[in-house]
């Protein structure tokens, strides 16, 4: 699949959008990992909304809905030509639906 070109400057985060299927689709291939940071099976687990981040590769930082509270996922798309997958590179908790997402 080929990656969207995103313009946004290298480094900074782009403004927030709404999640699409590109993002539903890059969490859930990261789904066991985020389950296993947190320590439970997730019923819920739905992308609200993401910001990126242009780096060598791009960062998505992605509210997601887990029922209970929301989480923050930073996940690490390599560039195409490494042909490494994505990894989950860190989660914040205890997030709710009004709070902004901020580099982390």
């Amino acid at each position: 699949m080929e990656g969207k070109c995103v313009k946004t400057k290298t480094g900074g985060l782009s403004n927030l959008k709404p999640a699409d299927a590109e993002v539903k689709a890059i969490i859930k291939e990261v789904k066991a990992a985020v389950e296993k940071k947190v320590g439970k099976k997730l019923e819920t687990y739905l992308a609200v909304s993401y910001k990126t981040q242009v780096v060598s590769g791009t960062n998505y930082f992605v509210k997601v809905n887990v029922g209970y509270e929301h989480l923050h996922l930073r996940i690490f798309e390599p560039l195409n030509h490494t042909g490494k997958p994505k990894e989950l590179t860190d989660l914040q908790t205890g997030k709710t639906a009004d709070d902004e997402i901020i580099y982390f």
